[in-house]
């Protein structure tokens, strides 16, 4: 059995990216809207810090109208919720998103729960799960539908596929599974209390790996030609001494990748893989959530 195909996450968000330009170009001229996205990002977080910059960057890139406001660390919770208030009412911004985490004294579910269901361009919202638990149109979590947009690309009609999500987090395990049910997949739902982990895995035509365990999956997992979604991101010292010494990391997913792309019939590396396309993802529910919001077809 030959290696299997590399799924370029890279690639297919740089071309997202590019579908979104110029959807935010077409809204600007046909419509006079500017899609608008607004991010608060509290305290100073260094990963949060530069991936909340990569936002605003990768939004000014795409032609849209980008905001970031940036909180003291020791805000209040009324504080920040009147914010997100003034955002939601704010009509030149479609999309609000708080970066997670916050500091420990602020209630990520009460934040959540605050933002407009229609300017939840993170998905996050009780009214959005519930949504696309019901085949509603939904503001989608932007990892999943990325891995989704992944999937379709890889093997076109998933109709009848047998799917298996390992990870059950409201983030990502729950609606990637709702959204594999909703393009006719059956679908498992694997965790850390699931017997026989490897012989649920092995069954699938999909695997999509959401646990955070580092090359957890193995090549016997792995039904042969099945593809396989690693979502998991682990970063560990510099395989080279001089590198580790440093300070230099290597990121390493969910999945055993080097023995895995043996087995698979095509499999999503880390980094390249799903990770480029959570933020595309994010530009092209804004522009979803614009449409909508000025009742433009979405």
């Amino acid at each position: 059995m030959s290696e299997a195909r590399i799924i370029d996450g890279k690639a297919f968000a740089a071309k997202l990216r590019e579908q979104v330009a110029a959807d935010v170009q077409a809204l600007k001229v046909e419509h006079g809207v500017t899609p608008g996205l607004a991010v608060v990002l509290v305290g100073d977080d260094a990963a949060s810090q530069v991936y909340v910059r990569n936002k605003g960057e990768q939004t000014l890139a795409a032609g849209m109208h980008s905001e970031t406001h940036r909180l003291p660390a020791d805000v209040s919770q009324d504080d920040l919720l009147a914010l997100v208030g003034k955002l939601n009412a704010d009509p030149s911004i479609h999309g609000v998103l708080v970066q997670f985490p916050v500091p420990d004294h602020l209630k990520q579910s009460d934040i959540v729960a605050a933002i407009s269901p229609d300017k939840d361009v993170d998905g996050l919202t009780v009214t959005n799960a519930g949504r696309l638990a019901s085949g509603l149109p939904a503001l989608t979590p932007c990892t999943p539908l990325g891995c989704m947009m992944l999937l379709k690309d890889a093997l076109g009609d998933l109709r009848g596929k047998s799917a298996v999500v390992i990870g059950r987090s409201n983030l990502m395990g729950k609606p990637m599974a709702q959204m594999l049910l909703a393009a006719d997949c059956t679908v498992t739902i694997a965790h850390s209390r699931s017997q026989d982990l490897p012989g649920i895995v092995r069954q699938a035509d999909i695997v999509v790996a959401a646990v955070g365990r580092a090359e957890m999956v193995k090549a016997d997992w792995i039904k042969p030609g099945a593809v396989v979604i690693d979502v998991g991101i682990s970063r560990f010292p510099s395989r080279d001494p001089v590198a580790a010494a440093a300070g230099k990391t290597r990121l390493v997913g969910d999945v055993a990748f080097d023995e895995v792309k043996a087995v698979a019939g095509a499999i999503t590396p880390v980094p390249g893989g799903v990770g480029p396309m959570t933020i595309a993802c994010l530009l092209a529910n804004t522009v979803t959530a614009a449409k909508r919001l000025n009742g433009i077809g979405a």
